[in-house]
């Protein structure tokens, strides 16, 4: 399990060693367009240094989504992570709209066609781009699974972008190399489309973190079969889940035994609750309702909420 003070240095550190790397590139990308005579490349090296930006963002979100509760915030700030990534989600966009725009503006202007002198030193410094992008994307992703961060996520793949952005840039240096200078804005054009794809999948899956999305059936399932391995626990009444951000809340409605002591029965839930948050790390709050075992018997005895209109024998968060 990554505590919340390791998954924050965890995202820095990544975030750092992208944004050092992001500004090579763009002094190399940049020199390497002027001397090669590339617009591609000089293009190229501003999108590198856009995404120094985004490491800042990242930076920024995880410090305020780390912050531990407070009596104004008493579930937590995880949710500043999301803010992050819906920002990175729509510079992404933004960034995909840029190439698209260009690529179409170059082949309606024939702008193109100037590109027939570029020098080798272009071409190898696309080639190293992609090469070092798709090296901090792998790097950034990894990462961002292993912490469960949305905005290492989408960090990660504005550092893909950035290295699509390059492929579009080795077409077009090759094409105009072959006497086809016209294959990279029509490159452009795609890499463009793709962009904005994974733009559109960041963007809704934050949102969807912002507004309680339940977890999956077999997530929820999981978390099922979690409790009803419990010594006492005779079955799993309800369970609802939502998404807070980077975490997980649960509520899960058991049945135990009715003619169980309180004390007993508040044992069995401590037993789930415990159960639960070892499996699980990335759920933060649990509560656990015991319902007397006879309340399963008919769904009559639920309201339509599926709590139980009877007394309960014990319960724990």
């Amino acid at each position: 399990m990554t505590s919340g003070k390791s998954a924050k240095e965890t995202a820095v550190r990544v975030s750092v060693v992208g944004m050092v790397g992001n500004i090579l590139l763009t002094l190399f990308k940049l020199v390497a367009g002027i001397v090669g005579n590339s617009g591609a490349m000089i293009s190229d090296a501003v999108h590198s240094a856009s995404d120094v930006f985004t490491g800042l963002i990242v930076i920024v979100g995880v410090h305020f989504s780390s912050k531990e509760s407070d009596p104004e915030h008493p579930y937590g700030h995880e949710r500043f992570e999301c803010v992050a990534a819906i920002v990175l989600s729509v510079l992404l966009l933004l960034a995909g709209g840029t190439i698209g725009i260009a690529a179409v503006q170059n082949i309606a202007t024939g702008e193109y066609e100037r590109s027939s002198v570029i020098g080798w030193l272009a071409l190898i410094a696309a080639v190293t781009s992609v090469v070092v992008k798709e090296a901090m994307f792998w790097y950034t992703k990894i990462n961002a699974k292993r912490i469960n961060s949305p905005a290492l996520n989408a960090e990660a793949w504005h550092h893909r972008s950035d290295a699509l952005s390059s492929v579009g840039a080795i077409i077009g240096i090759g094409g105009a190399k072959l006497g086809f200078p016209v294959l990279e804005p029509i490159a452009s054009l795609v890499i463009c489309l793709f962009i904005f794809k994974v733009a559109f999948g960041i963007f809704k899956d934050s949102i969807d973190r912002m507004v309680d999305r339940s977890c999956d059936e077999q997530q929820e399932e999981e978390l099922r079969q979690c409790a009803l391995a419990v010594e006492g626990v005779e079955s799993v009444d309800l369970i609802r889940t939502r998404i807070f951000g980077n975490k997980i809340y649960a509520d899960i409605e058991i049945s135990a035994d009715g003619s169980l002591t309180l004390e007993k029965s508040h044992q069995i839930a401590e037993q789930v609750h415990s159960a639960v948050e070892e499996a699980f790390p990335k759920v933060k709050h649990i509560m656990v309702h015991v319902n007397p075992a006879r309340c399963s018997e008919s769904q009559n005895n639920f309201g339509e909420n599926g709590r139980s209109d009877k007394p309960d024998h014990g319960a724990t968060d």
